[in-house]
């Protein structure tokens, strides 16, 4: 799965204990959410980090918003230990049957 904005495009990157969703630009540097698995079915969003150049645009939204889609498609529920990205699905109520425990 990726994503694109005019800006930049998001793909998610697999590890055997977890992951990254990164959002590149050419020129820039990339803004990443990392994520561990904490079984078969359920991902710990560990952190988010966008770098300071590339702030207010909305990748770090975007970032979410990537994230939910792909976990959606992938029957997988998260738990955010991020704030960023807890407050930002807590912000939004259409994404939240992703949460493992919702708030």
């Amino acid at each position: 799965m990726s994503g694109t904005s005019a800006d930049f495009k998001i793909v998610r990157e697999d590890r055997s204990t977890g992951g990254t969703y990164i959002a590149r630009s050419p020129g820039k540097p990339d803004a990443i959410m990392t994520f561990s698995r904490a079984g078969e079915h359920i991902i710990i969003i560990d952190h988010t980090l966008v770098p300071e150049e590339l702030g207010g645009r909305g990748i770090g939204k975007a970032l979410v918003e990537y994230m939910v889609k792909d976990v959606r498609e992938r029957g997988l529920k998260i738990v955010p230990l991020c704030p960023f990205t807890r407050a930002t699905l807590e912000k939004h109520p259409e994404w939240q049957d992703i949460l493992r425990d919702p708030f």
